[in-house]
């Protein structure tokens, strides 16, 4: 498999931590020129510079995805320097407001609309900045949306969360709908709970939380970071090309009841 996406063109937004470096880590491993883009740029100049230095051609361009102009810039920048864009993975969330994020009644107004502007809206953003240049490549292109279980989960907290991702998995849908005979395919991963890299570094997470999500699934452990990349690398594969408009439940089996 470590060719399996030599030369392809393949930028990750969102790429500076989490599951995005996963990504980005993932997709050089099999060949992939890799542009990292994040609102934290030095998170992502750092992962860059490493994979530059193992061989790997990857660079950082800075994105905030609620900036139309700064979507456009960071699309640009990426085709430039990889001459094209065959795939695209839109992983970024503002994962501060969920903290904040209570329920239909209670959730303070301001937590909801940046909630949206950043996992839904800025998600379009990336879309119509990607589109062109998808449908232009050779390979025939590929869209990766990070979208969660909670989206389909039925929770009682996290609306905003969950309409976002719901959001997503629809806006998803219609990119592989409308784009379907231009070769286009767009598809989306529903993570369970992830423990990732900054996760497990913080120490942030309850023991006896870990334990009741561990029990929440049909796996023996919780997910990590390189189980979504794995989806995500096989979507943006050769493999992957007649797989789209599906959302990817990559979650240990949690909810199989």
């Amino acid at each position: 498999m470590r060719d399996r996406l030599a030369g392809r063109a393949i930028i990750v937004v969102g790429a500076g931590t989490g599951i995005g470096a996963a990504t980005a880590e993932r997709l050089c491993a099999e060949g992939a020129r890799v542009c990292l883009a994040d609102i934290n740029l030095a998170a992502a100049e750092a992962l860059a510079t490493r994979l530059a230095s193992e061989g790997h051609e990857a660079f950082a361009v800075e994105v905030d995805i609620v900036d139309e102009a700064s979507v456009q810039g960071a699309f640009a920048a990426a085709v430039e320097r990889l001459g094209g864009l065959d795939g695209a993975h839109v992983n970024a969330a503002d994962l501060r407001t969920i903290f904040r994020d209570s329920d239909a009644l209670a959730v303070d107004l301001d937590v909801f609309d940046r909630t949206l502007a950043v996992n839904l809206r800025g998600h379009l953003l990336c879309t119509r900045a990607a589109l062109p240049h998808l449908l232009a490549s050779a390979r025939g292109g590929a869209i990766v949306y990070t979208s969660s279980d909670a989206a389909d989960a039925g929770e009682p907290e996290r609306p905003s969360y969950a309409v976002s991702k719901g959001g997503i998995n629809a806006l998803m849908r219609h990119v592989a709908s409308k784009w379907g005979k231009h070769g286009l395919t767009a598809n989306a991963i529903a993570p369970g709970f992830v423990m990732t890299p900054e996760m497990i570094a913080g120490g942030q997470v309850p023991e006896d939380w870990i334990a009741h999500c561990i029990r929440a699934t049909r796996s023996t452990r919780l997910g990590q970071a390189s189980d979504i990349a794995a989806m995500a690398a096989h979507l943006l594969s050769e493999d992957g090309r007649w797989i789209t408009g599906q959302v990817f439940h990559v979650n240990g089996g949690a909810g199989l009841y």
